[in-house]
């Protein structure tokens, strides 16, 4: 390439000077424009009259015609010059960023021959799939949205490629385009609920983008019914099913908590299949018994880079455990919250986090697990005042233990709030901490009876009411309406042991005394 184009160049240098020669050598040996003849006509030689009859004022005119038609030529053989050097030099540089780029090319790939020693690509055994069926590096259009499964290696090693090449160019050229939105999958974890139906519906109506954010539906249980329903949806979604369906040796007590195996079973091969065989960066679970709010994409793509940046998060929820009706602020939609209890039920993970947690994956009990302070390692989760999901499937493994008495009185958002227009950087720890023990510890503490009816606290709040022990807190938080569990010591919605809510109307923070430093495991 380099030197086919440098032959061009010699040619058209070449040509410039050969046609100046030219040029130079008609114009020398051209006869001279004449004389003044004594009839007054010009003569250009020969003894012979030019322009012969005409009169004196004819022939005068005849040689500035002469003259005017001869400096015409000059000028557009000299135009025709200035282009033609205007081509060569806009040729020129082409062709030297061509070889600088090639040049730049050549030395990365010797040094990706010296520094890195290629490896075989991991064999990734066949998943197994139904409806749109997605084998082992098929390949199926985008349009679609059954993806290409390859090795990640394969997939990484292409992507960073592409990216190089990309940038040299840009570099090169001084061309600098946006970066790419990043691709934010939806996994639907399902089972035996034809009423999954409900859950996509609501996922495809207020989803944006059906490329940003792909829906996954992995489902176990091989029920044949919630499977033509899912099949139903055609390209919309992409359909996985675990292949494993058989029972899971249990010791004779947990006989009856078979489901919640099943259940960590199914969350462990569905994560691995979205991390490592699909190889996003990142997704979204949602169970099929849940219904999201208008702007649960907006919510989660806003906060994709607070999770990504900050070490101390390690989930972004959509759930709020106290966020039913009468205990959150319906004027505050866009209010988020960091807390130290996972909450689960529409929430973001890392891949990198989930590599962290795979190995130990339990058997059984996952979403207890994780608030262990083992796998959560001081690192919190982003919730809202209002949920973002809701759930309506009274039916599961917990036999609607708390469906009927609080899970069906959660309130589901309906106002759509731009986030990735707000600023939400108060939410990292450094600048959040600073303001949220200084709203908390500023706020007036009072008594739970001047909060309940009849009480004769006055003004608007916040309010702070304190608790100092497991039992203490367990009774305020019945008195107050909010959950009075914890889990490994922490509360429900709670961060730095405080509970942020709404009781008759005003802000109260439920906090442990000044100075509080940790949570005792051992109130559980």
């Amino acid at each position: 390439m380099v030197r086919k184009k440098g032959s061009l160049i010699l040619c058209g240098a070449f040509l410039f000077v050969a046609w100046n020669a030219l040029l130079l050598l008609f114009l020398w040996g051209r006869p001279p424009i004449g004389r003044l003849g004594e009839g007054g006509g010009a003569e250009p030689g020969a003894g012979e009259e030019w322009g012969a009859g005409k009169s004196k004022v004819g022939g005068a005119n005849g040689l500035a015609g002469e003259v005017i038609r001869l400096a015409e030529e000059v000028e557009s053989e000299l135009e025709t010059q200035k282009k033609l050097l205007k081509q060569i030099q806009s040729h020129r540089e082409l062709w030297e960023q061509r070889k600088e780029l090639e040049k730049r090319e050549s030395e990365d790939t010797k040094d990706e021959k010296i520094d890195v020693e290629p490896k075989k690509p991991r064999q990734i055994p066949a998943v197994h799939l139904s409806h749109k069926v997605v084998e082992y590096a098929q390949t199926v259009t985008k349009k679609t949205q059954t993806l290409m499964v390859t090795p990640p290696q394969l997939v990484m090693k292409e992507q960073e490629t592409d990216q190089k090449n990309k940038q040299m160019m840009e570099d090169q050229l001084g061309l600098t385009t946006p970066s790419p939105q990043i691709i934010i999958p939806i996994l639907v974890i399902a089972c035996d609920r034809v009423t999954v139906k409900r859950s996509l519906d609501r996922l495809i109506q207020y989803r944006p983008s059906a490329e940003l954010y792909p829906i996954i539906v992995s489902q176990d249980c091989g029920h044949a019914d919630t499977a033509r329903v899912i099949g139903s949806y055609g390209s919309q979604i992409t359909h996985i099913s675990q292949p494993d369906l058989a029972d899971i040796p249990v010791r004779p007590d947990h006989r009856k908590f078979q489901g919640y195996y099943k259940i960590a079973r199914h969350y462990r091969w569905a994560l691995n299949q979205v991390f490592n065989v699909f190889a996003y960066s990142t997704v979204v679970i949602v169970e099929d018994d849940l219904e999201v709010a208008p702007d649960f994409f907006e919510y989660f793509r806003a906060l994709y880079p607070i999770l990504r940046s900050d070490p101390t998060l390690w989930c972004i929820s959509a759930w709020n455990d106290n966020g039913r009706d009468g205990l959150v602020d319906p004027g505050k939609a866009e209010l988020l919250y960091r807390t130290d209890f996972f909450p689960g039920l529409g929430w973001m993970l890392l891949k990198e986090v989930w590599a962290e947690l795979e190995p130990k994956w339990p058997k059984a009990f996952w979403d207890d697990w994780m608030r262990h302070p083992e796998q959560r390692k001081n690192r919190s989760c982003i919730r809202p005042e209002i949920s973002r999901t809701i759930t309506f499937g009274r039916k599961g493994v917990s036999l609607g233990q708390f469906f009927d008495q609080y899970l069906r009185y959660i309130k589901l958002n309906t106002e759509f709030v731009p986030f990735t227009k707000h600023d939400l950087s108060y939410l990292v720890r450094e600048k959040y901490d600073v303001s949220f023990e200084k709203d908390v510890y500023s706020a007036p503490l009072v008594k739970v009876e001047e909060l309940q009816h009849g009480g004769s606290l006055k003004g608007s709040g916040p309010f702070r009411v304190q608790y100092s022990s497991r039992d203490s807190f367990k009774v305020l938080a019945r008195n107050l309406g909010v959950m009075d569990d914890l889990k490994s010591g922490v509360p429900r919605a709670g961060y730095r042991g405080v509970v942020s809510f709404i009781s008759r109307g005003r802000r109260i923070y439920l906090a442990p005394p000044e100075g509080w430093t940790k949570y005792d495991v051992s109130w559980s």
